[in-house]
């Protein structure tokens, strides 16, 4: 649940929108988040009617994103040459459709677009589309050739499958190789999850023929909507255009709940599958469903049944999504026991995303001749943003006071999985470790500076361009005062490393992680569009930490040092296409005042001491030498795999099934996470055997140009 202040100052994502002057200026919601890609889709409803964006609109569009973009204000020939290469990245993200000459000829024709679109012009789609109609339906043909009679798979058959280091095929027999080299691949992945030779050509010719008809379908006027996004993502790597749809999905991820049947849904060649139904979800309670089941019919309450074989599936998604207290009947196909359809009419409900909640757990360990019990608070993201929905920091409060209840000896607060999520929740949630204090800082595209702090719930400037913004201090008995690590990885991103970043430049917590967290030092503004268009995310502004540093592209750096999961030389936001370069400002870190903590600073002296022990656990241990070793050898392979590497590790990672349910990919990934959260206990004992064992003198004074003494000083420069 959101404080009265809390909405009042960082503002909700309305339906309705100021106009000033023939403009429409949305009011917004700040979001801070990295972006993850959606595999499988959940069944939602659809509040509004989804509509194409027409190429009228799009010169109002743009001018919404300039006026509220961070640094970008207008289009300039940089950004128009950027939009032109994201565009071609979404019309051939493969890199499979087009020749490298064929570059030549597109680029001037949508350089033409982002000049005369801002009259209203997209004529110079129409021969781009002409062209990716006529390269589809080429590529189609190869592939049936490829597959024909003589067709053998070939164990020493390579594939580079880094896109970004593959270029564009200079002829027809480079693009025969290329596409003979993924159809190897693809094959190979059909056989080992025990389908035969005729029925893998015949599906990957299957595969082909969608993919001609999916191109066919993305007509010109579809084709303004990529345009859309192009131009988005020339701006930075974070802004975007959304259409009705992915901001619905937006909207749900940042919420964590859903009105609908219950049920995660793939697609695999031109058949809707099940993959997992949501435990007391309308699906799950007919006991009619189970995963791998096929829908290939949809009817609404009332309505004669259409066929969604061969249908795309956001088409499909559509069609099930509905509103609480409805019906859909689906019509289903189980393969395996009969080729019978039956029915299913499954009324539509409310559903809680239980899987992306905050969770705790307990570990006991025995050191040092004592006993010891610890808490570990896994959270996947800070959702939130509905009055009386779901909310992370109301979640790790209730986590807290229980954890309290079990007298745990430390906290290990897990953001190694989080990509990020509301910025209100992220500031409130720090409160719930460091009591009073500003948190995160942002400065926006005019250079004013707003402070968020946890404090009392008012509004006051702060002087050069600064103002502070205070929501509601916890109570006292709200606030963990224990031992705390923050686990990270080099995922932790945007809103995760406003949270790490501000727990330690107020040496409140350790870091254990990947050398760095991924450095997104952003923050996105959500504006619904006017007309059911959709809606726009931009980047509005830098943020920064109390001590003043932003964490653009370079990340929170950890103070104890662990392995990567896996080999993550370009993750990061200095990896992406156009990321905006990092800034400071003066530090805040003073705005917590003279108020002594109720929580011992960490003694910055015993860090390296802390880190030294670790690193000599980690290299004694199997787990983690494991893990070096594969990413030495996915190092070495530089994005190049064979066709006999790649059938070794897919029957390692799967075990001989066709491939792992959802829930076992969860398995897996806390699995994966096992090792790191172990160490972070270790790393917990060895701070509290310091504490005891070490007599240490007020932090204010043994601190070494640590971040108090810095605050000090920051304070009388304020």
């Amino acid at each position: 649940m959101h404080s009265k202040g809390s909405e009042n100052t960082l503002g909700n994502i309305a339906n309705n929108y100021r106009i000033s002057k023939g403009k429409w200026r949305p009011r917004h919601r700040f979001i801070a988040f990295l972006p993850l890609v959606i595999l499988l889709f959940v069944v939602i409803p659809l509040d509004i009617a989804a509509k194409d964006l027409t190429c009228n609109r799009l010169p109002m569009l743009m001018e919404a994103f300039h006026e509220n973009h961070y640094a970008t204000k207008s289009m300039t020939p940089q950004i128009k040459a950027q939009a032109v290469e994201q565009m071609i990245k979404r019309l051939d993200p493969s890199k499979t459709l087009l020749y490298e000459s064929d570059l030549q000829t597109i680029k001037p024709l949508l350089l033409e677009l982002f000049v005369s679109v801002e009259k209203g012009n997209c004529a110079s789609l129409q021969p781009v589309y002409t062209l990716l109609v006529a390269r589809a339906r080429e590529n189609e043909a190869m592939v049936k050739r490829i597959l024909g009679p003589d067709f053998r798979l070939d164990d020493r058959m390579e594939l580079t499958i880094d896109v970004e280091k593959r270029p564009f095929p200079k002829t027809v027999a480079a693009k025969q190789e290329l596409l003979k080299k993924i159809v190897q691949f693809q094959i190979e992945n059909s056989l080992l999850s025990g389908i035969d030779m005729a029925e893998a050509k015949k599906q990957q010719i299957h595969r082909y023929e969608l993919q001609t008809k999916r191109v066919v379908e993305q007509n010109p006027a579809q084709l303004i909507t990529t345009a859309a996004e192009a131009f988005a993502g020339a701006l930075d790597p974070h802004t975007s255009y959304l259409s009705p749809r992915n901001l619905e999905d937006l909207q749900i991820q940042m919420k964590l709940s859903l009105e609908g049947i219950g049920a995660m849904l793939s697609s695999d060649t031109g058949f809707t599958i099940i993959e997992e139904l949501v435990p007391g979800g309308g699906a799950e309670k007919t006991g009619m469903l189970k995963p791998k089941d096929r829908i290939i019919a949809v009817a609404q309450e009332g309505e004669k049944p259409v066929n969604v074989i061969d249908m795309d599936l956001r088409d499909v998604v559509s069609m099930i999504r509905g509103k609480k207290g409805t019906r859909v009947t689906l019509t289903i196909l189980r393969p395996g026991q009969s080729k019978d359809r039956f029915n299913v009419t499954i009324v539509r409900d409310k559903i809680d995303m239980k899987e992306q909640e905050a969770k705790i757990s307990y570990e006991s360990r025995k050191a040092g001749g004592r006993q010891y019990r610890f808490g570990i608070i896994d959270l996947p993201s800070f959702y939130g943003g509905e009055k009386g929905g779901k909310s992370s920091y109301e979640d790790v409060k209730k986590l807290l006071a229980e954890a309290r209840l079990q007298a745990v000896d430390g906290i290990v607060l897990n953001l190694s999985r989080n990509g990020g999520g509301l910025l209100d929740e992220a500031v409130r949630l720090a409160g719930l470790f460091i009591g009073k204090g500003g948190i995160v800082a942002v400065r926006d595209g005019r250079g004013e500076v707003t402070i968020l702090s946890n404090g009392s719930p008012s509004l006051w400037s702060f002087g050069n361009k600064r103002k502070v913004v205070r929501l509601p201090l916890e109570s006292q008995r709200s606030i963990y005062t224990g031992p705390l690590v923050v686990l990270t990885s080099r995922m932790s991103a945007s809103a995760s490393e406003i949270v790490t970043g501000a727990l330690k430049d107020y040496r409140r917590a350790v870091i254990v992680g990947a050398d760095h967290t991924y450095g997104k030092g952003s923050v996105q503004a959500l504006f619904p569009l006017p007309w059911e268009l959709g809606g726009m995310k931009v980047t509005t502004g830098l943020y920064f930490l109390p001590g003043g540093q932003s964490t653009q592209k370079t990340g929170v750096t950890a103070d104890v040092v662990l392995p990567a999961w896996t080999s993550l030389e370009d993750v990061g936001e200095a990896s992406l296409d156009y990321p905006l370069p990092a800034q400071s400002i003066q530090p805040f870190i003073a705005l917590r005042g003279k108020d002594a903590p109720a929580w011992k600073p960490v003694d910055e002296v015993l860090i390296p001491a802390l880190a030294e022990k670790s690193k000599a656990r980690v290299e004694k241990d199997a787990k983690f030498a494991k893990i070096s070793k594969d990413n030495k050898e996915a190092a070495a392979r530089k994005g190049v795999i064979q066709i006999a590497e790649f059938r070794k590790s897919m029957k390692e990672e799967n075990g001989g099934k066709e491939k792992k349910t959802p829930s076992e990919l969860r398995q897996k990934a806390r699995e994966e996470n096992a090792p790191f959260v172990n160490e972070s206990i270790n790393v917990l004992i060895d701070m509290i055997a310091n504490a005891q064992t070490r007599k240490t003198s007020p932090a204010t004074n043994t601190s070494k140009g640590g971040s108090v003494n810095r605050a000090d000083a920051a304070g009388r420069q304020i």
